[in-house]
């Protein structure tokens, strides 16, 4: 991802925010085959404070992406969307994309048995919550032996990363009355309404006038 300084984002909070709203994540590999990429939800490590994530995937996607052995590429998605020059007033434009988005590069390491239950548990237990009646994973009708079973057909795996890039183009560029605009625009009904962008790029809007 071509770094921009205006658009970099360095802030451990918000880089921690990005994953914890947005866990289904892209993993990407080089490969003698080429590269693969494949899809997953991961966590941050609740046992650290920085962007170490946990997951796993589905056998044999360890082998393929040589898990443990090389370096993973996780491209982690936050809120985007399309932006339309018409949202600019008079002055020339042309159209642009905004988005946050960060890749995270690593060796990942592999996790005991026991400790790829553990993030089974934390996934399920994260997405469930939202539920009126959550199903957990240890809770019938799964009983053990399932839940074992399922453990033995993935490999969990850690990664703090050694390498970040993060972006996020929020119009910051353009002039407040412009911003208020596009942000009317996503938060509508109109066919490029994303109102999870237009939030994001509200909050943006807030730092920069309490800074």
């Amino acid at each position: 991802m071509r770094q921009n300084p205006s658009f970099a984002v360095t802030d451990m909070g918000e880089l921690r925010r990005l994953v914890e709203e947005n866990p289904w994540v892209t993993l990407v590999s080089a490969t003698e085959d080429g590269l693969v990429a494949s899809h997953y939800a991961v966590l941050l490590d609740d046992d650290r404070d920085d962007l170490t994530i946990v997951g796993h995937v589905g056998k044999p996607d360890d082998l393929i992406h040589g898990l443990g052995q090389r370096e993973l590429l996780v491209v982690v998605q936050g809120p985007h969307g399309y932006i339309s020059p018409g949202w600019y007033g008079d002055a020339a434009s042309v159209p642009t994309w905004n988005f946050f988005s960060a890749h995270l590069t690593g060796v990942p390491e592999l996790l005991t048995p026991e400790e790829n239950l553990r993030v089974l548990d934390r996934l399920v237990a994260r997405f469930e919550s939202a539920l009126p009646q959550p199903r957990q994973l240890w809770e019938r009708p799964n009983d053990a032996t399932f839940v074992e079973r399922l453990e033995k057909g993935t490999v969990g795996f850690r990664l703090t990363p050694s390498r970040v890039v993060a972006k996020r183009k929020l119009s910051q560029n353009k002039d407040p009355e412009v911003v208020e605009t596009i942000i009317a625009e996503l938060s509508g009904d109109g066919p490029y309404a994303q109102p999870l962008l237009a939030a994001e790029m509200q909050r943006a809007a807030d730092a920069r006038r309490r800074a």
